[in-house]
């Protein structure tokens, strides 16, 4: 007979057996230390107004206007209350189409504050796209800048409802777009059948502003609070949701890892807003943290950014790979005096050559890798404290807290660790599905809550998580997000293409170019021909940048086309 001491060693050792092999499997949990909390981001904004209340929240450089939390707190319920007055109620869907503005921002805080859905639209897209994001979640007003760089907002909405023209602000009847009804510019010019951003904020009294407080606590934290457009494998954008639970949890989590919380902070923001990369990572743990967001310009662009690096002493960095490029290259010629401690790096990966450059150049101390996607909210996989080089560049860094990951072979089950697969994610931030698209929803995420990603994954011995593929046909250009089947089905309508297959080839700068490879009825056709063609009918970024003649593609005997022997075929004859 064994004695109990005996069975219980015994059970320990079986135990620890059990842990090890299982430890060697790709599946990684993190518990967490810190509550997730219910909140939503209008509480946030008002907390974020009590604890840091005169401290500035953001800096808009080239429109020359900055706002405390308490003012932003303020201008936000004015805001929220005015749409309310032109006809809005929770729930509605309200579109924010345009750059980097301190009106993009504030819109961002009314519609949490008023119980709206805001519905971020690429400031980039074109008439078609955006009548296509507008019908797909049914948008009821969209708040839009009137003219940045190319673009021309409100010709572009008049293009689309030649209706704008001879209707009056907020009574607008849309044949294109039936459920628009009030749109909404951010200019001092009169523009028929808009309101003037100015005009809402001035419709909210004191009473109504009292109303938009007094809205708080009925509004639920696990309510829609933000629509993210993602591009889907057929092309058309899908429209992920996230409630103000997963948005501000996930950004107070991030921003800890980004260490916002050890220091007050200043963000150089060369992200955009409406990407996930703008709203949670940047807008939101900002919030969560009491830093302030120094915005250089309204689009991007690096020597602004070097002026707001250097004026306003910003001590983090916020923005992809090519932007840390470009910054380093105007570096070179500029040699300005600054010393930011952190740049977060997203979109893409970066190089160990690109984090020595940071390092020298830009003289950060360190470089914070992220990694998610859209329907994860944003962050899954993110950078540690004290993260050496190999960890922040070879890596996408260590799940997020309350978050599991583990990585799956073609039938399912967890492979060993080391050993690509699909990496799959279970936890509070996945999305809450994909606008008026129940099919796709469950494509994406099965009944036991698991979301595939779509991307092929390592999680290597210590857990850390590292991307070495893509199961999907994405591209990823300058940290744009682009699938390739768009942008074949417009060359597919060019009278001289037979047929088109688009791929991304490696860029130093971008990440990666989009090739059209294309086979045609024997006419001559030259890449500025396309570029011609693609113009104005998709956003810029999609527009093709090389373009290879072929006779004939590889394909499978099913006759399924094999993409990577053409990357293989032209990545080393650009």
């Amino acid at each position: 007979m064994f004695s109990r001491r005996t069975k219980i060693l015994v059970g320990q050792f079986r135990d620890l057996k059990r842990f090890k092999k299982y430890h060697k499997l790709s599946y990684i949990h993190n518990p967490g230390t810190d509550c997730l909390r219910p909140l939503t981001v209008g509480k946030i904004l008002e907390d974020a107004a009590d604890r840091f209340g005169d401290r500035l929240a953001i800096n808009a450089r080239a429109q020359g206007q900055k706002l405390t939390f308490q003012e932003v707190l303020h201008q936000a319920d004015k805001l929220a209350a005015g749409l309310r007055q032109v006809g809005l109620n929770p729930g509605d869907r309200i579109g924010i189409w345009g750059p980097n503005l301190l009106e993009w921002y504030l819109t961002h805080m009314a519609c949490a504050r008023g119980g709206y859905i805001l519905v971020n639209i690429n400031s980039a897209y074109q008439p078609s796209e955006l009548e296509y994001c507008i019908n797909k979640v049914g948008v009821k007003c969209i708040i839009s800048d009137y003219k940045f760089k190319t673009q021309n907002y409100y010709d572009f909405l008049n293009e689309i409802s030649p209706e704008i023209s001879t209707s009056e602000p907020g009574k607008l009847k849309c044949t294109r777009m039936p459920t628009l009804e009030n749109i909404i510019v951010i200019t001092e010019e009169d523009l028929r059948g808009a309101f003037k951003f100015q005009e809402i904020l001035d419709l909210a009294t004191d009473s109504r502003v009292k109303n938009a407080y007094a809205l708080q606590d009925s509004i639920d934290p696990d309510q829609p609070c933000h629509i993210q457009f993602t591009s889907g494998t057929t092309g058309q954008p899908k429209a992920a949701i996230q409630s103000h639970f997963h948005l501000v949890n996930n950004s107070f989590f991030l921003g800890k890892r980004n260490e916002l919380d050890r220091k007050q902070h200043s963000i150089c923001v060369q992200v955009p807003f409406f990407h996930a990369f703008g709203t949670d990572i940047t807008i939101c743990a900002a919030l969560n943290h009491g830093a302030t967001l120094v915005v250089p310009s309204p689009g991007y662009d690096p020597d602004k950014s070097l002026d707001a690096i250097r004026d306003e002493k910003c001590s983090v960095i916020h923005g992809t790979p090519t932007m840390y490029v470009d910054l380093i290259n105007r570096q070179k010629v500029r040699k300005e005096d600054i010393s930011p401690e952190i740049a977060v790096c997203g979109g893409a990966s970066c190089s160990p050559h690109l984090f020595r450059q940071m390092s020298e150049l830009l003289k950060v101390k360190k470089v914070k890798s992220i990694y998610g996607l859209t329907e994860a909210t944003a962050v899954i996989f993110q950078s540690l404290y004290d993260d050496n080089e190999y960890q922040s560049t070879s890596t996408v860094g260590y799940i997020g807290d309350h978050l599991e990951a583990k990585v799956i072979n073609e039938e399912g089950k967890i492979v060993p660790r080391g050993v690509p697969g699909e990496l799959c994610i279970r936890g509070y931030c996945t999305t809450l599905g994909y606008w008026d698209d129940e099919d796709k929803t469950k494509e994406l995420i099965s009944s036991d809550k698991w979301l595939r990603t779509g991307d092929q994954f390592v999680i290597e011995e210590n857990g850390y998580g590292k991307v070495v593929g893509r199961l999907k046909e994405l591209i990823i250009r300058g940290g744009e997000n682009i699938f390739p089947r768009e942008i074949e089905d417009l060359l597919n309508t060019h009278p001289d293409i037979l047929e088109s297959h688009v791929i991304g080839l490696p860029h130093e700068r971008l990440g990666e170019e989009i090739c059209a490879c294309v086979r045609t009825t024997g006419t001559s056709l030259s890449l500025e021909e396309i570029k011609a063609y693609c113009k104005g009918k998709v956003a810029y970024f999609k527009i093709p940048s090389i373009l290879k003649i072929v006779e004939s593609f590889p394909k499978t005997t099913s006759g399924k086309i094999q993409k990577y022997k053409l990357v293989n075929l032209f990545k080393d004859r650009k």
